[in-house]
């Protein structure tokens, strides 16, 4: 396994742990009062914590413990040569909620996080208080959404064979360029994002692979249909985003807990594109 040998990005008032959960050894970024309401920070591909460093301030200052963990094969988390499956990944965090003692959290998720928060929702929702979701469909799309076809031509390639590995090592550049609307990344924040990766393109393949093949199809044929959302759900997401466009705003039938706010003006990163609008949804209930 190769670790990543860049220095860890810094943030005020943010400590890190390593903790020993489920079998995997997990990074976390950790801030606030340790007694504070607690709130748990996900990020998705192809970032890590460092996603939420302007979202994190905020909420310390409102009083809340904020747990930042990196996911599995991300940032300086373990990265097995397996399970990368979506359901796993949901698995491993609730294991770091129960290494670190809090029973119940405010799930805050962005891309990948805010998936992974729908389904522990949906296997432990006496766990989570409430979801807030940034920049990710919901699992109660039409079957025909023709995003699905863009899923396949996006992250097809990333999937394959030997193929898959050169574009991993490649590929988070572009698409935090392209994703991004409203300001850019600098060259070193980039940089941030993509060396881990870059030292693992079998956490990229394995992401995207697993959802290919053994995710999307139960998915476009309606695993979720009959599953109720038990938790109070907001899922955020931006005109400007090519992953979520089919996706309506309001109210989802047969979902009472689960409304969707679209956002003019924004892409894909809602976290670091308009970090104040995204504290003020989380605090906002």
């Amino acid at each position: 396994m190769t670790e990543p040998t860049q220095t860890l990005p810094s943030l005020d008032g943010v400590t890190h742990e390593y903790v020993d959960a489920g079998g995997l050894r997990t990074h976390v970024a950790l801030a606030g009062p340790p007694d504070g309401p607690p709130i748990l920070l996900v990020h998705g591909w192809p970032q890590h914590w460092w996603a939420w460093r302007d979202v994190i301030p905020a909420l310390v200052e409102a009083g809340h413990r904020v747990i930042v963990p990196d996911l599995r094969g991300h940032g300086r988390t373990d990265a097995p040569a397996s399970g990368y499956e979506k359901e796993q990944l949901a698995i491993d965090l609730l294991a770091l909620l129960d290494a670190l003692g809090v029973d119940r959290v405010r799930w805050v998720g962005h891309d990948w996080g805010a998936w992974v928060g729908q389904l522990a929702a949906l296997r432990a929702p006496e766990r989570i208080e409430r979801l807030d979701a940034f920049g990710v469909p919901h699992a109660w799309g039409s079957r025909t959404d023709p995003r699905g076809l863009f899923v396949v031509l996006y992250a097809g390639p990333i999937a394959t064979p030997i193929l898959g590995t050169w574009i991993a090592r490649r590929v988070a550049p572009r698409i935090l360029t392209l994703g991004r609307k409203q300001g850019r990344y600098t060259p070193e924040e980039v940089e941030v994002f993509a060396a881990p990766l870059r030292a693992r393109p079998h956490v990229t393949v394995a992401m995207y692979r697993t959802f290919l093949t053994r995710e999307m199809l139960p998915l476009a044929r309606g695993r979720f249909a009959h599953r109720r959302l038990e938790v109070p759900t907001r899922f955020v997401l931006g005109e400007g985003d090519a992953v979520t466009k089919a996706i309506k705003a309001g109210a989802v039938a047969g979902q009472p807990n689960l409304v969707v706010e679209r956002i003019p003006g924004v892409g894909h990163f809602l976290p670091e594109e308009v970090p104040e609008l995204v504290v003020q949804r989380i605090l906002a209930s």
